[in-house]
């Protein structure tokens, strides 16, 4: 990885244009910023202290994100977490400049879309959100692999799902038809024979996982993951 100093200039220089670029979206308010803020520097304060390794893979996105025990899953992986709960796809583009591309990552694992959609915004308007960071990943970090962990269905969102199936069925079409961009569909080892969320994968709040529920996600990630990290040619 660069010099410290090198990536906080770095980084600063693409918020100034980036905070520009993303001014006119609604999503992105002066209050939403301010909120997660505080995660944002508290991410910032620990590399300083303690640098992370060069080309992690960066976990990134909302609670599912934030509350993954990675050292536990994937004790051998050169893996940090920027995750920060509740938040949309929209804040982690917003603060890629400071929470992805500092890393220049060997990969990047996102799992947003959930809150999205609590939100009412529309499968559409949740695909969209996820093309723009892909955009900005291929343009700044070229041919870096960005794997997408399909919104989940749980059992206090269940009455979501239809949105949220359809959200992943766009955002898994463009994956297939673009270079270095990958679905990681978690629902099949989610459902029960019943075809509704295992209740056993979930806390008491029916949302958030159990180790369990982690377990099931790094059956199916595990070997996508390994297929994006593997040399190419």
């Amino acid at each position: 990885m660069k010099p410290l100093s090198v990536l906080l200039f770095a980084g600063a220089a693409l918020a100034s244009l980036f905070s520009s670029a993303c001014a006119s979206d609604p999503v992105i308010s002066e209050a939403r910023i301010a909120k997660w803020e505080p995660s944002i520097a508290a991410f910032e304060k620990k590399d300083a202290e303690s640098p992370p390794a060069e080309h992690p893979v960066v976990f990134v996105g909302s609670s599912s994100i934030r509350m993954w025990d990675l050292k536990a899953t994937h004790p051998d992986l050169n893996a940090i977490n920027r995750g920060f709960g509740g938040s949309i796809i929209a804040d982690s583009l917003y603060f890629a400049d400071r929470i992805i591309l500092p890393y220049e990552p060997k990969a990047i694992v996102l799992y947003a879309g959930d809150n999205d959609i609590a939100a009412e915004m529309t499968p559409e308007e949740v695909a969209a959100d996820f093309k723009k960071l892909s955009k900005l990943i291929e343009t700044k970090l070229p041919g870096t692999p960005l794997l997408y962990i399909a919104i989940k269905p749980s059992v206090k969102r269940w009455d979501m799902w239809p949105d949220m199936k359809a959200a992943n069925d766009l955002i898994a079409a463009y994956c297939a038809e673009t270079a270095d961009r990958y679905f990681v569909d978690i629902a099949p080892v989610m459902l029960g024979a019943d075809g509704k969320p295992k209740a056993e994968l979930f806390k008491s709040d029916g949302l958030h996982m159990v180790p369990e529920g982690y377990a099931a996600w790094k059956t199916v990630l595990d070997p996508i993951l390994q297929k994006a990290l593997s040399p190419k040619g």
